[in-house]
């Protein structure tokens, strides 16, 4: 999530390797406390921190989304919804948001300003805390934007971007007080506050009872590190955790076994993609991309690899999401096809590494049966599993291939992160067109909703035929809780009710 120019940046770094995708939500009113609710996720190791800005792990979000709060979330269907912000309203050229902070406050007691806003989105866009969201705000003039009141602020845009707000929800825009440098025991505005935390451990949170929207139900948060998803099952199952992150539909049925604990879904929810890097050999030739996508064998990846538990993609990211293109071919696979491709490019027999991980628990069997199914269209495909601590950082800028996955997200957000030609290293692929710029550029400066549709189809339709993201699929997302738990329901991943504990009850 970084390094993007001009109006195209704005929207871009959304998901880190975003990459990244957890999921839980909370629902319903306060109530009793609810003592310490145990949450087992995957650690990122003794470089982890608490800095909101820098993470972009899915327990350096949750943690984040906990100790701290953003001007925006997003609901189910990926609109924007206030949280921070109480209200916004753009100029008619769509270069100067005018927003109104709602009464707030930090752990401290110091209320949350426009200069805690301004603070915080220079430190973004600021090269030098590398954060993950920078993206964002590399079109805003600091220069130019100002606190107006203590509860207003004016955000000037370098070019018009009516997709803005959406900005202000994304993974890593968490907002701190002004001067904040150190986050060795963070103040933050969210519904807990700090207690304890060491890196590669264990992190405990309790409750903030000033919050804005009441004080949180549980007592405490603790997070609890544990890398692999087996370790996680077994412990939601044996009573020493109350939530386990991410778990795979292959562990759905040992876990509703008999009322042993309750799964939370939310279906279609994460794209599965193979990554192909367009910018350098062999996938420099359009035609072994070609190759690639002729020779996969999706309904068989769906249905094993998914466990028959999603649905089929088309090379394009955000399937039921707004702006999507309609009426899409489906692929189909093309084994003598591929053949062709590789022999047409003087590669008959083809071989590349393809990374993988078990940071996504279908990755693994993934790659297996993709390097089966190339293996049958003339390809020696040989996975190689990385390290899950720096797997999204590490695809970034080493191999030629590499699976990934993305949560839902605004459709324009996803395209200005991952398909811009200026986007950096959060390009995966290396994608570049000229074309795709300009029609992505234009939508982001079109006031009317429907003009800025089309043109983002245009620009999807464009990238879907000549970039590397080969989406074979879209998998659900499970959580799981202890029967004793209340108040989770499956969500869309990154959606507002998406790692939020703050109205959750153990009984």
């Amino acid at each position: 999530m970084s390094g993007v120019i001009g109006r195209r940046r704005l929207l871009a770094g959304m998901a880190g390797a975003i990459a990244a995708v957890p999921l839980v939500s909370c629902a319903g009113g306060s109530g009793a406390s609810a003592g310490r609710l145990r949450l087992a996720f995957p650690a990122g190791g003794a470089t982890e921190s608490l800095d909101p800005h820098t993470g972009s792990l899915f327990v350096d979000q949750a943690r984040a989304k906990a100790l701290f709060d953003t001007l925006v979330g997003y609901a189910d269907d990926m609109s924007v919804v206030p949280r921070l912000a109480e209200s916004w309203q753009p100029d008619p050229t769509g270069t100067r948001w005018r927003i109104r902070l709602r009464p707030a406050e930090f752990h401290d007691g110091r209320p949350v300003t426009a200069e805690d806003v301004l603070f915080t989105y220079r430190r973004i866009a600021d090269d030098a805390t590398a954060a993950q969201s920078a993206a964002h705000f590399a079109d805003v003039d600091f220069g130019a934007s100002r606190a107006i009141s203590a509860t207003e602020l004016e955000l000037v845009l370098g070019a018009p971007n009516f997709e803005f707000p959406s900005a202000w929800g994304a993974p890593a825009t968490e907002i701190v007080p002004a001067g904040t440098t150190d986050f060795t025991a963070p103040v933050g505005s969210g519904p807990f506050r700090f207690v304890s935390f060491e890196p590669g451990g264990t992190a405990v949170f309790a409750r903030f009872d000033r919050h804005w929207s009441g004080p949180a139900t549980p007592a405490e948060l603790e997070f609890v590190p544990m890398e692999q998803e087996s370790a996680r099952v077994n412990a939601l199952l044996s009573g020493q955790v109350d939530y386990a992150h991410d778990v795979s539909a292959n562990s759905v049925r040992l876990l509703e076994q008999g009322g042993r604990a309750r799964v939370h879904s939310a279906p279609f929810g994460t794209m599965q993609a193979l990554l192909l890097k367009v910018d350098r050999p062999p996938f420099s030739d359009p035609r072994l991309v070609r190759a690639v996508r002729a020779g996969l064998d999706r309904q068989a990846l769906l249905d094993i690899a998914l466990s028959g538990q999603g649905r089929l993609g088309n090379d394009l990211f955000g399937a039921g999401l707004k702006y999507y293109p309609p009426d899409l071919p489906a692929p189909a696979r093309d084994v003598d096809a591929a053949r062709a491709l590789l022999r047409e490019a003087g590669a008959d027999g083809l071989s590349w590494e393809l990374q993988t991980s078990s940071v996504d628990p279908y990755f693994e069997s993934a790659a297996s049966l993709i390097a089966q199914q190339l293996g049958e269209a003339g390809m020696r495909v040989s996975p190689r599993i990385g390290p899950a601590e720096t797997y999204f950082s590490d695809i970034k800028e080493h191999g030629v291939a590499s699976l990934s996955r993305t949560a839902a997200l605004p459709v324009p957000t996803f395209l200005g992160q991952r398909m811009t030609s200026d986007a950096g290293s959060n390009n995966y692929t290396g994608y570049r067109s000229a074309e795709f710029d300009e029609l992505y550029g234009r939508a982001l400066a079109t006031a009317d909703d429907a003009r800025r549709a089309d043109l983002l189809v245009r620009a999807q339709r464009l990238a879907r035929e000549s970039s590397g993201n080969v989406v074979w699929g879209f998998s659900g997302w499970n959580v799981a809780t202890a029967t004793s738990v209340a108040g989770v329901r499956g969500a869309p991943p990154n959606s507002l009710d998406w790692a939020r504990f703050d109205r959750v009850s153990v009984g």
